[in-house]
């Protein structure tokens, strides 16, 4: 496909805005009733369905559920099967850490273990930012023998954990069980060089909980996608787009800056994402927006929450529209139903507006309504080639 596109691009002075709500597919919490973005008031998203034309989209393939790396990457014009991006790597570079060739890197989580070890909550209780730089100030004082080490914070109960040394692999498990009542995972190499990496992280745990036991919730540590640097050509390079990235967590930061974007100082909020964009407008093709609590509120199990948040991100989309983009587009990476606390398979909803799109007879932007848009179901790396398309930015194929 990239071939393709490359050889049918063409530019002009048109403007392409994606607008992912992280997360934002869900599920009624009983049979027959509405999911979050149904049950949401949202006039705004509404009137752009009535004026675009809608769809679902599928993250990886039918029944496979994504991470938010494969998820964004598909919504960048990557195929994530072909493009597997350890998320170490995305959350290292989110923060700009420089990852160099003998690096491993990993996303850290701190957690809580309970008096017989056993994981009582995940995200220790999703602690300040405050106390994770603390509790990675502690970390850096971990040494393991024979690679250096490498502890930097990211957010809430999030880090980042660089080993650097020689002959180390990135096929290695996550310790993360991914449930509560359970010890962390011991970590595992398929190869020599990967058992190499096991080891240290196995050595770098230990003493990392030794130096954490009394600092309950924050006690334990668990890592996961373990990565090293991929080769990935940009979107300059693909699609011929001068693209900006305006997110607020370092993770999308470090997917956007994987793919070439400019990664641009987003402040805080949604408001202070939607003034950047008006402040940059001039200066590039194609611009990615991400809101993250569409995911957060729905991994919490919270759906009264998970709408009101629907509510925030619809509330901003006028001043999007009247910059008058060629093309609008709002989707998410993947579904995060209440109902499931976690990422699902599922379809997710996605509108677009264009001057040359041919619109359908959806009427309220939600799952059920989009089932019957013209768009139709279809796998997320093909979304970007439609952009283009309606941006009037790709030629003809063939004679």
């Amino acid at each position: 496909m990239h071939d393709l596109i490359r050889e049918l691009r063409e530019s002009n002075g048109s403007k392409i805005v994606l607008l992912v709500a992280d997360g934002l597919g869900g599920l009624p919490l009983t049979p027959g009733g509405k999911t979050e973005l149904e049950s949401a008031k949202t006039p705004n998203l509404d009137a752009c369905v009535r004026d675009g034309v809608c769809g679902l989209t599928i993250p990886v393939l039918p029944g496979i559920t994504p991470g938010s790396g494969p998820g964004h990457l598909g919504l960048f014009g990557y195929d994530p099967l072909q493009y597997r991006i350890g998320r170490g790597i995305l959350e290292a570079l989110g923060i700009n850490f420089q990852v160099g060739a003998r690096d491993v890197a990993t996303r850290g989580n701190f957690c809580t273990l309970d008096k017989n070890g056993l994981i009582a909550d995940r995200r220790a209780g999703r602690p300040t930012t405050e106390r994770c730089v603390a509790m990675c100030k502690l970390l850096q004082t971990v040494r393991v023998p024979g690679v250096e080490v490498f502890v930097e914070p990211v957010r809430e109960h999030r880090f980042v954990v660089v080993f650097r040394g020689d002959d180390l692999g990135d096929t290695v498990n996550d310790t993360d069980p991914q449930q509560t009542g359970h010890a962390p995972l011991k970590a595992k190499g398929n190869d020599a060089a990967s058992q190499k990496t096991a080891e240290a992280v196995n050595r770098f745990v230990a003493e990392a909980d030794k130096v954490l036991k009394d600092h309950a919730p924050t006690n334990g540590v668990t890592l996961r996608g373990f990565a090293r640097y991929p080769k990935i050509a940009t979107m300059q390079d693909i699609y011929g787009l001068r693209s900006a990235a305006i997110a607020v967590y370092p993770m999308y930061k470090g997917l956007a800056r994987l793919v070439g974007m400019d990664v641009l100082d987003a402040g805080a909020t949604l408001h202070d994402q939607v003034e950047t964009l008006q402040r940059v407008w001039g200066q590039y093709d194609f611009f990615f927006l991400h809101y993250k609590y569409t995911d957060s509120t729905g991994e919490d199990g919270n759906f009264a929450a998970k709408v009101e948040t629907i509510e925030r991100f619809d509330a901003e989309i006028p001043k999007i529209r009247a910059l008058n983009p060629d093309v609008l587009i709002v989707t998410g990476d993947h579904s995060t139903p209440s109902k499931m606390k976690s990422h699902s398979w599922h379809p997710v909803p996605v509108l677009l507006t264009a001057n040359s799109c041919r619109t359908d007879k959806v009427t309220e932007f939600g799952e059920s309504q989009c089932l019957h848009g013209g768009l139709g179901q279809f796998q997320a790396m093909y979304l970007l080639p439609l952009a283009m398309a309606h941006a009037g930015r790709l030629g003809k194929y063939g004679a």
